[in-house]
C-alpha cells in the first residue's frame, strides 16, 4: 500500500467526524421575570402584568410571573424569599436608601422643641451618622393662630434652631436645605386660629 493510499482513508474519516458535529441548540427567547416586592415599609401593592392580549394581577409578596418574548405572561406563582434575595438581592443593595423622614414638635408660641423631640433628635442624628447624606431639608411650620406673616417668622427660627442643632453636632452645613412653610402647611388640618401641637412642628428629611 502507498504512502498516498493511506492518508486518503485518514482524509475521509476527518471529514466524515466534521460532518457529524452535533449542531448547537437554539437560543432561547429572551423573557422577563416580574416578582412584587414590599416597599421599605413591609407594604406590598399591585401591579398587573399585560402581554399577547392577557392580563395578569400580582399582589402578593414574591409573587411572579414570568413573560416570553412576544408572548403571554404565564401563571403567576409565589417565589421563596431565600430564591428572591439570591436573584434580585444584589440589585436592591445598589440602590439609594429611601428617605429617612423626622418629626420634631416644639411648645407653644416658641422655639423650644418639646421633652420627646429632644430624645427625637439623637435618631436624627444617629440616622445622618450612618447615611453620610447629601442632602438634608429642614422645614419649619406652626399652627393656625395668628397671622401669616408672623407665623412665617416662627416657622422659620424653628428650623433654624434644628438645624443650628445640627452643624453643633458635626453635620455639614453646606448640605442642609432650610425653609419654612408657616401656617400653609398643616399636618392635621384645621380651621384658622386654631391651636394644634401636631402642626407646630419642624420635618427633617435625610436623603
Amino acid at each position: 500500500m502507498t504512502r498516498r493510499s493511506v492518508l486518503l482513508p485518514i482524509a475521509l474519516l476527518l471529514l466524515a467526524a466534521a460532518c457529524a458535529t452535533t449542531p448547537k441548540p437554539p437560543t432561547p427567547p429572551p423573557r422577563d421575570v416580574i416578582v412584587l416586592l414590599p416597599d421599605d415599609q413591609g407594604k406590598t401593592g399591585a401591579i398587573v402584568v399585560s402581554s399577547g392580549g392577557v392580563e395578569r394581577r400580582l399582589d402578593r409578596p414574591g409573587q411572579t410571573v414570568v413573560v416570553e418574548s412576544g408572548g403571554p405572561p404565564g401563571v403567576p406563582y409565589v417565589t421563596a424569599d431565600p430564591e428572591v434575595s439570591a436573584s434580585v438581592g444584589p440589585a436592591l443593595a445598589a440602590l439609594p436608601k429611601p428617605p429617612a423622614r423626622f418629626i420634631l414638635y416644639f411648645y407653644h408660641n416658641s422655639t423650644e422643641l418639646t421633652r420627646e423631640s429632644i430624645a427625637e433628635l439623637q435618631v436624627v442624628l444617629r440616622t445622618i451618622r450612618e447615611r453620610s447624606p447629601v442632602d438634608i431639608s429642614v422645614v419649619g411650620h406652626t399652627d393656625t393662630l395668628g397671622d401669616n406673616r408672623y407665623n412665617a417668622l416662627l416657622s422659620m427660627k424653628r428650623a433654624k434652631t434644628v438645624a443650628a442643632i445640627l452643624t453643633r453636632n458635626g453635620v455639614d452645613a453646606s448640605i442642609l436645605e432650610i425653609t419654612s412653610h408657616g401656617k400653609n402647611n398643616p399636618l392635621v388640618p384645621t380651621g384658622d386660629q386654631i391651636s394644634e401641637p401636631r402642626n407646630r412642628r419642624v420635618e427633617v428629611t435625610v436623603r
